[in-house]
């Protein structure tokens, strides 16, 4: 019963709001912000435990990425190389060692001063591409351009928490787990390439309901995987 009223409740919040501040001339992206501020346990409180609901958020995401995914041809991303590993690269590094020394001047060691500038230089690829898509401008050469130094961003991720794990647990957890770990990695990046065959069956079926239904899937028994 909780989840379903919190979920109403963000619905609500949404369709009051947004339109509200689409009038004003304000982005969605802010109108969200600005419910989600409305209804918290600072204003309203009408959801008073934010990180109860933060695995429904979590899905939000994923299922972003998972579309994208699914509409990022790979001849496009091969286009778009200079973008993606030229830029986005450039874009990663840079700002990571610029921050640096935040980090360090703020007492923490190197390494933790690298998660922390790395995790600094970051976008939000839900909040970029939804400005860029609301402006119409995700086909112009900027817009190209950040969509390439998102695309990068989400790749790096993937090692960078896989190194964040080694760092964090090489002292605290077993052997056997950090083994059970690397196999569960690795098993998921090998099942991209084995359920292809599966999802073309599901494709051919015609049925967008099964199709939508297999890629929820497959996001949430990787999340489970993971977790």
């Amino acid at each position: 019963m909780g989840f379903l009223q919190d979920a109403v409740i963000f619905m609500a919040a949404a369709l009051i709001v947004v339109p509200l501040g689409k009038r004003l001339g304000l982005s969605p992206v802010l109108g969200y912000l600005g419910a989600g501020v409305l209804i918290g346990p600072s204003v309203i409180g009408l959801v008073a435990d934010a990180e109860a609901v933060l695995h429904f958020a979590e899905i939000g995401v994923v299922l972003l990425m998972f579309l994208i995914g699914l509409e990022l041809q790979p001849r496009r991303l091969w286009v778009m190389r200079r973008e993606v590993f030229g830029l986005g690269s450039a874009q990663v590094i840079v700002t990571s060692l610029v921050l640096l020394p935040v980090g360090l001047i703020g007492g923490y060691n190197l390494t933790e001063s690298l998660l922390i500038s790395f995790a600094w230089a970051l976008s939000s690829t839900a909040f970029v591409l939804q400005l860029l898509g609301e402006s119409r401008k995700l086909q112009t050469p900027h817009g190209r351009a950040s969509f390439g130094v998102l695309l990068f961003q989400d790749t790096a991720v993937i090692p960078a928490l896989a190194l964040i794990s080694l760092f964090a647990v090489s002292a605290d957890m077993p052997s056997p787990d950090m083994l059970r770990t690397g196999i569960v990695v690795v098993g998921l990046a090998a099942a991209g390439f084995i359920l292809r065959p599966l999802l073309r069956y599901f494709a051919r079926t015609g049925i967008d309901e099964l199709f939508a239904a297999a890629g929820l899937m497959l996001v949430l028994g990787a999340a489970l995987a993971m977790s």
